[in-house]
């Protein structure tokens, strides 16, 4: 039994003596190195609109046309064949006729008492079927102003040619020696006269068209 004890004890002891064995250390793992690569995120790509294309086309605007005026103080006039600065024929506007008288013409532009031209013949269509008979009046006027005029008189009535048309030639003589001026405006004026010799209708004033002269320009 003792010997049991010592063989037990000896084995304690050897166990004491022996150096102890180191424990174990755990290992750290070694790290792992991933490499993540992250593609930055494209925004989906929008299809891009076909550009419109609008063309303006500017003209440029004419300027205005302007317009023509006429004198307040003269009718108008419309010249037929000749104007009234070669002497020839005239045809007056049917508006100073005023529904009274149309195609009223005149021989010319002027007429004298003493030179060329001498004469100047009137002619005159009636409008009106109440219209049998025809006088002229007629005034004269300062030239070229027209500031002051003479009395109008009457140079009688006008010859028949028929169909409602009259006539009258006029002379230097036919002027009133009180109303001759050198040169002056001779303006005229159309009355229709029915079969008593009552007055229907007249026409306008038919102003600076004639001028009368005394002598030679």
């Amino acid at each position: 039994m003792k010997r049991l004890l010592l063989i037990l004890l000896a084995v304690a002891l050897t166990a004491c003596a022996a150096p102890a064995t180191p424990a174990a250390q755990p290992v750290a793992p070694e790290p792992v190195v991933v490499t993540v690569v992250v593609e930055p995120t494209q925004a989906p790509q929008q299809p891009q609109p076909e550009p419109i294309v609008v063309t303006v086309v500017v003209e440029a605007s004419p300027a205005p046309a302007q317009p023509t005026a006429v004198p307040p103080t003269q009718a108008p006039v419309v010249a037929a064949a000749t104007t009234a600065d070669t002497g020839g024929a005239i045809t007056v506007d049917d508006l100073l006729g005023k529904g009274v008288f149309k195609s009223i013409t005149l021989s010319g532009n002027e007429f004298s008492l003493r030179c060329v031209t001498r004469e100047l013949t009137i002619t005159a269509t009636a409008s009106l079927i109440d219209i049998t008979d025809a006088e002229l009046f007629y005034r004269t006027r300062d030239y070229p102003q027209a500031l002051y005029d003479s009395p109008w008189r009457s140079a009688g009535k006008m010859e028949k040619l028929g169909n409602g048309v009259f006539s009258m030639k006029l002379t230097g003589e036919t002027v009133s020696p009180d109303a001759r001026l050198d040169p002056g405006w001779f303006d005229f004026q159309i009355v229709g006269l029915n079969k008593g010799g009552g007055v229907v209708d007249r026409t306008q004033k038919i102003e600076q068209l004639v001028v009368y002269r005394i002598n030679c320009p």
